[in-house]
């Protein structure tokens, strides 16, 4: 079964957006912790910066990057008539 030209579209922006956003993700999991005893010799109001990272800074982002995936899906939705529990009449 042959995809329209609009259904690749609408699925080549979705996994560009989920690519982006999973890339977000990995660096603030990972790459950020790789670096925590660097984080760690800045200090904010006495605790250090990797403190910040873990404890706030990090799932606030992650908060942060669900309510964009949110918004910039229903917004892609809208553009492209595509509706939750629609079915393709091909």
């Amino acid at each position: 079964m042959r995809l329209e030209r609009k259904h690749r579209d609408y699925w080549r922006r979705n996994l560009k957006l989920t690519a982006l956003l999973l890339t977000t993700w990995f660096v603030v999991s990972f790459v950020v912790s790789f670096f925590a005893r660097e984080l760690a010799e800045i200090t904010i109001i006495g605790f250090p910066l990797g403190f910040y990272m873990g404890a706030q800074g990090a799932p606030l982002i992650y908060l942060v990057i669900i309510g964009w995936y949110a918004r910039y899906m229903n917004r892609l939705d809208r553009q492209y008539g595509v509706r939750e529990g629609e079915a393709d009449e091909d």
